[in-house]
């Protein structure tokens, strides 16, 4: 890349900093199980609700929308710099962490960053600070009453050089108390396939849900509940449409799905005795096989 051309580029290190990353890429399962992200690339403005089995999400967006699944990789980038901490100091926790965004590329695949890709970078710090969440799900047997932000605060800086080129600085960010306590008590961290990062937003939620719920067996999801639990806004016809293309193309890392119409055991009918009801739509999400990374050990 040149940087005559590109306007922000890497600047130089300070004398210590949470990257690079060694390993694999982490998260935590309530990021995982739960629709905490926008699937759309482009701003969403409207807030975003989630109610289910006792679960409640409420998420209101910045100026410049509610965080997105591609601004996820940023949050999960830093978690898996928190796991990498813990397990490098026995145990310490931290949540306060300085990296340099062209690692946070390198784990992510974006082996050559353009300038497109360092101000989506900035704007994704944005959205996550920005983004407001509320939710009764429990971290560290701690609930939260009030709204929080995945980064309580996130610095990033740039330095004009002698050539007027804007050099981004290491980036500095804090994670908030919600996921600190997710990942320092619950301890529920599971390991992201490198292919993750090529896939489209659905998918990517597809992987999450089988990774949480899919070991050694297949998993059975209705399809109104899988769509509620992706994050979905389509109907469900249109969902249907989209899982039957992306199980055709079977580009999931680890998990393969499938959509089927299941028969009820004992299904509905009318006064006349005559069946009523259209076939159930099913999701199921099987392992492909045994690699392709598990759950991690927190220490790891």
């Amino acid at each position: 890349m040149d940087s005559r051309e590109v306007a922000l580029t890497q600047g130089k290190l300070f004398d210590y900093l949470d990257s690079p990353l060694h390993g694999k890429v982490r998260g935590e399962q309530s990021i995982m199980d739960f629709p905490l992200f926008s699937l759309a690339k482009r701003p969403q403005m409207e807030a975003m609700t989630y109610e289910m089995d006792g679960v409640k999400i409420e998420i209101k967006p910045s100026s410049s929308g509610i965080a997105t699944m591609w601004d996820k990789e940023v949050l999960i980038y830093v978690l898996s710099l928190m796991v990498q901490h813990i397990g490098r100091t026995g145990g310490e926790v931290q949540n306060v962490f300085t990296f340099n965004a062209h690692d946070f590329f390198r784990a992510t695949g974006v082996a050559r960053p353009s300038k497109r890709d360092y101000d989506r970078f900035i704007e994704a710090l944005g959205r996550l600070q920005g983004t407001q969440i509320r939710t009764n799900i429990k971290t560290g047997t701690v609930g939260t009453k009030g709204f929080f932000s995945w980064f309580a605060e996130a610095q990033a800086t740039t330095r004009e050089t002698a050539s007027g080129v804007d050099q981004l600085m290491p980036v500095r960010v804090q994670l908030c108390d919600w996921l600190v306590r997710a990942v320092s008590r619950d301890s529920r961290i599971y390991d992201y396939h490198n292919d993750y990062f090529r896939l489209g937003s659905i998918e990517r939620r597809l992987y999450e849900l089988a990774h949480c719920y899919c070991r050694d067996e297949e998993y059975e999801m209705p399809l109104e509940m899988l769509g509620a639990k992706i994050g979905s806004s389509s109907p469900l016809r249109t969902l249907k449409s989209q899982l039957k293309k992306i199980a055709a193309e079977n580009k999931i890392p680890s998990y393969s799905i499938d959509v089927r119409e299941v028969v009820p055991d004992v299904p509905a009918r009318d006064k006349l005795g005559r069946r009523v009801g259209k076939p159930e739509t099913v999701v199921v999400m099987r392992p492909k096989d045994r690699s392709g990374g598990g759950r991690a050990a927190l220490a790891a």
